[in-house]
């Protein structure tokens, strides 16, 4: 006889990412000849830049696919390090650089040092819904703070003062946020830093939006102190989704600790994304990824304006990354429904906001502008006609 499956406890608290089975009901529809306006994934539709390619292909047929040390191979840590002094004036020591499978492998091995069962982990309500994941997965607790327009849907040191108690472990912030796209001035991260510091804790950074800037350049939080974990990702602003490739910066005290987790969780990052990786940071490479970022800039300049007039409530400018945040209680009290209708009648695909939290979360849904501008005047175009 088969024994019954039952999952750990944990699951129970982990929620699945709504987004994917939109957009895999999206692919469905698009197999039985539909056409669907993609507004829904945070990925660029641009392809891998050819000087990547180029790279990534010499690199395989050398032979340097083997493994790779945990943290990653020298050639890249040192081009991050360097990354980090040019763009920012910031020196970083290399050591400190872990090269990780997306920032959601540095994420996890973040949290995974840190972290003891029970403690907790204050983050912002809108946000990336796979942090407060991890922690659950960690036996943690993420405290989902409710932010509003007020604060730019950011936490500030104020807010991480009043819900801080004596469970709190970590404060994680992102800048540029995903899903609100705003951005946290230096001075009240320089703020929320020196509360952390007092307290005891520990402040995570998630800078994968950064490049994706349209206003001015955002500074990283390595210019703060040595005692920060900053994650970022070449997913975003240098395009390499697939390739799954993120690093880290952390304190050197950790770094032993993180070498020895990532060798027992996943030993390296694939070495062939690694090469893409070091390819990424080459001057022509850079130049694509400027002309892009151009793009974007462009799209959240139609797009924000475009849905303001059909009646969707954007109280804030996002200042960077690629998302729209939008309050649609015009039209419904019922975002997951409105998404899965507008899927199934119109052919856009959106995604609503209960993927980013509870707060607000049934009368708000995300847009990317990860798609052309031809095709965000057409969905801007089915949306009209809709609504």
């Amino acid at each position: 006889m088969m024994t019954p499956y039952h999952s750990a406890d944990r699951m129970q608290g982990i929620q699945p990412f709504r987004v994917m089975e939109l957009l895999a009901r999206a692919r469905r529809l698009e197999a039985e000849g539909r056409d669907i306006v993609h507004m829904e994934i945070g990925e660029p539709d641009f392809p891998t830049p050819e000087p990547v390619v180029r790279a990534v292909t010499r690199a395989i047929a050398k032979g340097d696919v083997h493994y790779t040390p945990a943290t990653g191979l020298s050639v890249l840590r040192d081009a991050i390090a360097g990354f980090y002094r040019q763009r920012y004036g910031v020196e970083v020591d290399a050591a400190r650089v872990v090269v990780t499978p997306g920032a959601s492998g540095a994420l996890l091995l973040v949290l995974g040092v840190i972290l003891n069962p029970g403690q907790s982990v204050l983050m912002a309500d809108p946000g990336y819904p796979c942090n407060r994941n991890f922690v659950r997965f960690l036996e943690g607790r993420s405290l989902a703070v409710p932010v509003t327009a007020d604060s730019d849907y950011q936490l500030t040191a104020e807010i991480v003062a009043r819900h801080w108690d004596e469970t709190t472990r970590a404060v994680l912030v992102a800048s540029p946020s995903n899903p609100t796209g705003t951005l946290i001035p230096q001075a009240e991260l320089r703020a929320i830093h020196e509360i952390v510091q007092q307290r005891g804790g520990i402040l995570i950074v998630d800078e994968i939006y950064h490049g994706l800037v349209y206003k001015g350049k955002a500074q990283t939080a390595l210019a703060l102190d040595g005692d920060v974990f900053v994650i970022n990702s070449f997913s975003k602003y240098f395009g390499l989704t697939g390739w799954r490739i993120g690093w880290m910066v952390a304190p050197q005290a950790a770094i032993a600790d993180l070498d020895k987790l990532a060798q027992n969780l996943f030993l390296a990052a694939p070495t062939p994304a690694q090469y893409a990786a070091l390819a990424a940071f080459e001057p022509e490479t850079r130049r694509i990824l400027e002309q892009r970022r151009a793009a974007f800039k462009q799209r959240r300049d139609y797009l924000l304006p475009a849905l303001r007039g059909l009646g969707f409530d954007i109280p804030v400018n996002p200042q960077g990354a690629f998302y729209l945040y939008a309050n649609c209680e015009r039209f419904t009290d019922d975002s997951l429904q409105f998404a899965e209708t507008l899927l199934e009648q119109v052919g856009i695909a959106v995604t609503p906001g209960l993927d980013f939290g509870s707060n607000q979360a049934e009368k708000h849904l995300r847009f990317a502008y990860t798609t052309s501008m031809e095709r965000l005047e057409e969905g801007i175009r089915r949306l009209k006609n809709y609504l």
